[in-house]
């Protein structure tokens, strides 16, 4: 408390002692107190005011939004190896589509023979599987690769190549089907094929004959068809089949009129390296695009694949959105990984440390993303859609940089 001293009392001067206290405390403790000391009342005396300095401080508060990640199903994996001999030692990377509310999955599998091969299975409510076939449904039909310098190359664990990683997209009555095709001793190079969809539903595997659409001699992988022609400034007015086939250092994609196009020797001239972003942390390595285009308002969603250049030992999961009219055009960018391996079934494997999708769907306002974990089983993660759109507009897209160069192996 304030110690005051009268010194006189018709001059009315006071002298405070004590100016530890502060201001509003003294001035009111004084006055109060030569007011009422002895019981008399004394005249108002002149308050003595201090000046403190005020000291403003800068204070910075960081805000940490919440990450947004996908949400992981708790009956994962949902397709594992089995004990027929064409999946007996993987069942990995599926893509999907959706028809009449059903979600069809074709998976990548691997048996005792090295080859890969596709399967079959369905669900209806996406995460449970209802229906999986004992027998594959697809296998690579011979492509002629007509190239004589070797390859020394595993994918996946299947040494001796066939058709892996598939990308489907069911445009009309059409089931088309991107898929990196290997014969085990020459490059690694993108084939089309298709089926219609009433076969498909009924089982008819009646694939059209594939064709290779990449240039010999040279490793491709991770192309994708839009789900529907588009109408831009690069495709005119009556719209185009587009391909998405490269992603850095620029986004390329080629546009037909028709897929019948292809013949076995027109080939979509590509960039098959992968360029180092040092600005960018998770994902300065970027592999590849994932599974195909979903057309939402904000734009194309894609989701793609991509390492740390410094830690290579890990594949996660990122998201972007592309414009509508104009696909190389990208408008944001997820800043961190919505999935990365993380559960024993992703870091334990054939190739531990690796969340890789093929195929992602709609359904009922939620996103839901099939991977493969670690090179050996089937996943399933999900999220709102509109979850995973707000988190991507708050991080606009940096132009795209041409760094260092690394050829991918």
């Amino acid at each position: 408390m304030a110690k005051v001293k009268i010194l006189n009392k018709n001059k009315n001067k006071i002298k405070i002692r004590n100016k530890r206290v502060k201001i509003k405390v003294k001035v009111k403790i004084a006055s109060t107190a030569i007011r009422r000391k002895g019981g008399k009342k004394i005249p108002k005396i002149k308050k003595k005011k201090l000046k403190l300095r005020k000291i403003n401080k800068k204070i910075t508060f960081v805000v940490r939004n919440k990450e947004v990640k996908l949400e992981r199903s708790l009956r994962n994996p949902i397709i594992s190896p089995r004990l027929y001999e064409w999946e007996s030692k993987a069942t990995f990377n599926p893509t999907a589509f959706v028809s009449n509310g059903k979600v069809h999955l074709i998976y990548r599998a691997i048996g005792n023979d090295d080859v890969s091969v596709l399967g079959y299975a369905s669900s209806y409510d996406g995460y449970h599987i209802e229906e999986r076939l004992s027998h594959f449904i697809y296998k690579r039909f011979n492509e002629n690769f007509k190239e004589g310098k070797p390859l020394i190359y595993s994918s996946g664990g299947g040494w001796n190549g066939g058709c892996e990683d598939p990308r489907v997209t069911l445009i009309g009555d059409t089931v088309y089907m991107l898929y990196t095709a290997f014969d085990g001793w020459h490059s690694v190079r993108i084939a089309l094929t298709s089926i219609k969809l009433s076969d498909f539903k009924n089982k008819k595997w009646n694939w059209e004959k594939s064709v290779l659409i990449s240039p010999p001699g040279e490793i491709h992988k991770n192309w994708v068809l839009f789900p529907e022609k588009i109408f831009g400034p690069t495709s005119g007015r009556k719209g185009k089949f587009a391909i998405l086939h490269s992603f850095y250092p620029e986004i390329l994609i080629e546009y037909f009129d028709s897929l019948d196009d292809f013949d076995g020797n027109k080939f979509i001239k590509s960039n098959n390296t992968r360029p180092v972003d040092k600005k960018r942390v998770w994902d300065s390595w970027f592999r590849g695009v994932g599974p195909s285009p979903i057309k939402i308002k904000e734009g194309w969603l894609i989701l793609y694949h991509a390492m740390d250049h410094k830690n290579t030992d890990k594949y996660r999961l990122g998201a972007l959105i592309l414009d509508l009219k104009n696909p190389q055009k990208v408008l944001y960018r997820s800043n961190g990984p919505i999935l990365e391996p993380e559960e024993h079934y992703e870091n334990n494997g054939h190739k531990g440390g690796v969340v890789y999708s093929c195929g992602a769907i709609v359904k009922e306002n939620r996103l839901f993303v099939y991977y493969g974990g670690a090179d050996t089983v089937v996943c399933v993660a999900s999220i709102k859609i509109e979850e995973l759109v707000k988190d991507l507009k708050q991080h606009k897209a940096i132009k795209l940089k041409k760094n260092k160069l690394i050829k991918f192996k």
